[in-house]
């Protein structure tokens, strides 16, 4: 957003109006989907946690080992509430202004550890994923990086809420794409990962800044927030 955009748009007082102050309060989650020790995901994560602290944000790493929590089932929900984990990563989601999750793909979806973490957090009241500024990136051995996985991770996403950015990132031959210190070999990619997310950082933060940006998450054309069929998402 440039400076002419700015004067059109009204601030929200609560947050601050100088551009650095405001980069910096921007708290992030990256998010790796993974457990296995060396995942490139998590590396990747790693790296993208480091370009949004270039960029001027404030990034917290953690992977969903960092969250344990058993497979999803409404009984012990009913019996016992979340799990810790969930709680925690509950928590974690609702204290950030926006989302970054570094996701494998699983026989061209979403893994089921992280799937499970999506469905336990999204029993807990206020949903926090509902309005997230989320970006999504992948990375893989294989020729595709991961994206069909993250095509797939977008449907549960979307539906409770989640703003997910439209361009997504995925590294391909990951298992030899970073250089020793975590960079990629690339530097056509590197740049590419950086101008991704500096673009959905100044979303974010205009999100987080400007009032009238502010928008209501639809299903479909036509619907509205107090329908029944939104009610999960909008709790």
């Amino acid at each position: 957003m440039n400076p002419t955009d700015r004067d059109h748009f009204p601030a929200d007082p609560a947050r601050p109006h100088d551009g650095a102050a405001a980069r910096e309060s921007l708290h992030v989650l990256v998010l790796s989907g993974s457990l296995r020790t060396g995942s490139v995901n998590t590396r990747l994560g790693s790296l993208v946690a480091a370009l949004v602290t270039r960029a001027g944000a404030t990034a917290e790493a953690a992977t969903l080992g960092d969250f344990p929590m058993p497979p999803y089932d409404g009984d012990a929900e009913a019996d016992e509430g979340l799990p810790p984990g969930a709680l925690a990563l509950c928590e974690r989601i609702a204290a950030a202004q926006a989302l970054i999750i570094a996701s494998p793909e699983y026989n061209a979806s979403v893994p089921g550890v992280l799937k499970n973490a999506i469905d336990w957090v999204s029993r807990y009241r206020p949903q926090p994923f509902k309005d997230k500024q989320t970006l999504l990136v992948s990375a893989s051995p294989s020729m595709v990086g991961g994206n069909r996985g993250l095509w797939a991770l977008r449907i549960p996403l979307e539906h409770l809420g989640a703003r997910v950015y439209p361009d997504m990132f995925s590294l391909a031959g990951a298992h030899q794409a970073f250089t020793g210190d975590g960079a990629l070999t690339d530097p056509g990619l590197g740049e590419r990962l950086t101008t991704t997310i500096g673009s959905f950082l100044d979303l974010a933060e205009a999100d987080t800044r400007y009032l009238c940006l502010q928008r209501r998450w639809y299903e479909f054309l036509g619907d509205r927030t107090d329908a029944p069929v939104t009610s999960r998402a909008q709790d």
